[in-house]
């Protein structure tokens, strides 16, 4: 999975344009991009929406955070549509996981889904506090399936003027934050999503941004227009040149395997340097995951 594009749930135009775009997967938004008055709609138009399509690609819901009154009434909805899973906002740590993993393990009970089918990929950064919560994630339980940071709340939490330099590069709070996400995640074994690329008519922008990302060591990114799905899924699809080079690394340590280092092309290598290249064929050959 190397894009995620986020869909307002209520708008059935934007919805069907979000299938044929690219996007390996979408998250279908009930939080921010839907209106109070348009909620219990947009609830409905989701769980059918996901019903027909969910074969097509990985469905994730963005539910209401725990603490609006209307993340149940959300999951109501939409577990027995059977999303690929659920993305949690204003996540506080792990501990937000573990309840929200109790509530779907009682809505899959009823609707006669098995249980685990819904995964959870919280959005972990939205609060100042929530940074220092980052190690609580590796005790969540087997529901995580990945994380996500954002700047955008973050800096509405903090009372930032700006979260971006002049250059368009995060400001030191922020870098921190996508920092705090990667090793986060790391230490819970599972992908780090990087955030969107607020403006979505700057092109070079973003292609700089999710270079940055893939070099760092994250697995997808998060995208709010169409027009972004290319870019993100170019940047994170390893080139000819990098698969050929993650080849060979693996072919000599296959062929050495009593030797925990070696040289190849003058370059010393040594078991990270096998895991690195490992992950980049693992990359090339399933950008999407098995919906199975």
């Amino acid at each position: 999975m190397r894009s995620l594009l986020f869909v307002p749930a209520h708008d059935a135009r934007k919805l069907a344009k979000g299938l044929d775009c690219g996007a390996d997967a979408l998250i279908i938004d009930l939080e921010d991009a839907v209106p109070e008055a348009h909620k219990a709609q947009a609830r409905g138009r989701c769980a059918e929406f996901v019903s027909a399509h969910r074969a097509r690609l990985p469905l994730i819901v963005r539910v209401n955070a725990l603490d609006t009154g209307l993340l149940l009434d959300d999951l109501a909805a939409v577990v027995r549509a059977q999303p690929f899973g659920i993305m949690l906002p204003k996540c506080t740590s792990g501990r937000d996981v573990a309840l929200v993993d109790s509530y779907l393990a009682a809505l899959e009970a009823r609707d006669g889904v098995p249980r685990g089918t819904l995964r959870i990929l919280p959005i972990v950064t939205e609060s100042a506090a929530a940074l220092f919560e980052m190690s609580s994630y590796a005790q969540a339980g087997p529901r995580l399936h990945a994380m996500m940071w954002g700047g955008e709340d973050l800096a509405a939490d903090v009372g930032t003027v700006a979260n971006r330099r002049a250059d368009g590069r995060y400001t030191a709070p922020y870098e921190l934050a996508r920092s705090l996400t990667l090793l986060g995640a790391t230490g819970a074994q599972v992908p780090a999503i990087d955030a969107v690329y607020t403006n979505f008519r700057d092109p070079e922008g973003l292609k700089a941004e999710s270079a940055d990302a893939v070099r760092d060591g994250f697995s997808a990114k998060a995208a709010i227009h169409p027009d972004q799905v290319g870019p993100i899924n170019a940047a994170f699809t390893p080139s000819p040149a990098d698969v050929a080079w993650a080849t060979r690394v693996i072919a000599a340590f296959s062929a050495t395997p009593e030797k925990g280092a070696l040289v190849l092309d003058g370059k010393m290598l040594d078991r990270p340097h096998h895991r690195s290249a490992q992950r980049v064929l693992a990359r090339a050959a399933t950008p999407t995951p098995d919906l199975s």
